[in-house]
């Protein structure tokens, strides 16, 4: 996905604010495995994905939790050093091999204060983000596992063929073993 895309989905900018913003961002590619943000670090850093897959969680009790899966068109971004400028919580590996779009997170703040069109942008996105959040924590709050699975291959039915079963699994807040029913029971 082309970051003209990307920007503009996120929120509409004016020409000259679009060019201003896009002369920060830079391309980059790192292969699947890579961890782009780790836990218990400042993630300086933001990226929009033109091609590929990652993965977030969090680790407890000893295992990986999965709370995230972003493709492309979507932004990598660890909330808490973005806003905060603290250490976040969470690891974000590529799943696939990843073609990325990068900006630094002080030039964007900078550019909040010179751009009000790259601020309102910037406000837009962090508006989206937390209803993101909000519906994953409703939807683990009030679905059940076999209507999260449902929902998860209605909006994203990619993701089933894309990640590993153990991933999608966490995800949903299940056992790998009650996904597998879950996923006989609806054939």
């Amino acid at each position: 996905m082309h970051i003209d895309q990307i920007l503009a989905t996120i929120h509409p900018l004016p020409e000259a604010s679009c060019s201003l913003l896009k002369q920060h961002i830079r391309e980059c590619s790192f292969p699947k495995g890579h961890l782009i943000i780790r836990a218990a670090t400042i993630a300086r850093k933001l990226y929009f994905i033109k091609k590929g897959l990652v993965r977030a969680y969090a680790h407890a009790d000893g295992q990986e939790v999965t709370f995230w899966f972003g493709r492309e068109g979507e932004t990598v971004i660890s909330m808490k050093s973005y806003v905060e400028q603290q250490e976040g919580y969470e690891d974000i590996v590529l799943m696939e091999d990843c073609d990325l779009y990068e900006l630094d997170a002080a030039t964007l703040h900078r550019l909040f204060a010179q751009d009000i069109h790259i601020a309102n942008w910037g406000r837009r996105f962090a508006e989206l983000e937390l209803v993101k959040t909000e519906e994953r924590l409703i939807s683990r709050q009030f679905r059940t596992a076999t209507e999260r699975y449902k929902a998860l291959l209605a909006d994203n039915p990619d993701l089933v063929r894309r990640v590993p079963l153990g991933h999608i699994a966490s995800f949903l807040g299940i056992t790998q073993v009650s996904l597998s029913r879950i996923r006989a029971e609806i054939r």
